[in-house]
C-alpha cells in the first residue's frame, strides 16, 4: 500500500514538472511574435530619428517651434547639405543648438547624422529652388555697420518688427496678434548672429516672415543682411534678465 502511494506521488510529480517546463518554454519563447527592438546606434529611419532628437525644438514637421524651419526649402537651399551635418553633428556653440555626434560628446553616430541632414533635403527641399536668384551666401566674411544696420532695419523690417525692433502689430495680411521685440537681451542671448542671418535670408513661412527678397522694390544684399545682423547683435548685454551686474 505504501509503495503504490509512493509510485502515484512520484509520477504526479513528474506530471506536474513536465507541465511547468512545457509552460514556461512556451511563455518564454517568443521568437517571432514580437519585433525586437533596434539599439539605438542601428536606428536607419529619417523620421524615426528626426522624431526622437529634432522634432523637440524644431517641430513635428519642421516647423511651427521656437527654433529655425528645417522645413524651409530656402534655408535648405542657402544651408546645403554639408552645412547642415556640420551643424547636426558639432552643435552650435554659445548657443541652444547641441551636438549631436558621438565625437562630439553626442549620441548619434556619423552615418546617423548624415541620414538627418540627407532626410532633411530630401523630404522638404526643393533642388535648384534658388539657382538664378542670386542668394546671398550663408556665412558672410563681410564687416557690418551698426548705424547702416538700423538704416537697413527701417527699410525692410520696421514694417513687422517696428522701426526700434522693439515689436509691432502683426501684418493682418500675414498673421496675427503682436510680433515680439527681437532686440530684447534675453532673447538675443539665447541665439547667435548666424541664426538671426539664416532668419533673415530664409524668412519664416511658418510664422508669415519673408525671406530676403521681403516686399521691397529690391532685395536684400548681403552687406544689407551683414549690417542689420550687426545691429541687432549691438542690442546684446553682459547680463541679460538682470538690473545691474553683481559685484562679488
Amino acid at each position: 500500500m505504501m509503495l503504490a502511494a509512493r509510485r502515484l506521488l512520484g509520477l504526479g510529480a513528474f506530471i506536474l514538472s513536465t507541465a511547468c517546463i512545457t509552460f514556461v518554454g512556451c511563455v518564454g519563447d517568443r521568437s517571432g511574435s514580437e519585433p525586437e527592438v533596434a539599439r539605438p546606434e542601428d536606428i536607419r529611419s529619417f523620421s524615426t530619428l528626426y522624431k526622437t532628437n529634432c522634432s523637440a525644438c524644431h517641430g513635428e514637421n519642421g516647423k511651427n517651434a521656437a527654433a529655425i524651419s528645417l522645413s524651409n526649402p530656402v534655408y535648405l537651399a542657402v544651408a546645403g547639405e554639408d552645412h547642415l551635418r556640420d551643424v547636426i553633428a558639432k552643435g552650435v556653440p554659445n548657443a541652444l543648438m547641441p551636438p549631436f555626434a558621438r565625437s562630439a560628446g553626442g549620441m548619434l553616430t556619423d552615418q546617423q547624422v548624415t541620414i538627418l541632414a540627407q532626410g532633411m533635403i530630401h523630404a522638404w527641399g526643393k533642388p535648384n529652388l534658388l539657382a538664378t536668384q542670386n542668394a546671398p551666401p550663408y556665412s558672410s566674411t563681410l564687416p557690418g555697420d551698426v548705424a547702416r544696420g538700423q538704416q537697413a532695419f527701417a527699410t525692410f523690417c520696421a514694417r513687422c518688427h517696428g522701426p526700434t525692433g522693439e515689436g509691432n502689430m502683426a501684418d493682418a495680411k500675414r498673421t496675427s496678434g503682436k510680433i515680439g521685440s527681437i532686440v530684447d537681451p534675453s532673447y538675443l542671448a539665447l541665439i547667435s548672429d548666424q541664426y538671426l542671418r539664416s532668419n533673415i535670408i530664409a524668412g519664416r513661412p511658418d510664422q508669415g516672415m519673408p525671406d530676403w527678397r521681403s516686399d521691397a522694390a529690391q532685395p536684400m544684399t548681403d552687406q544689407q543682411i551683414t549690417d542689420i545682423v550687426t545691429w541687432l547683435a549691438s542690442k546684446r548685454t553682459a547680463d541679460p534678465g538682470q538690473p545691474y551686474r553683481s559685484h562679488q
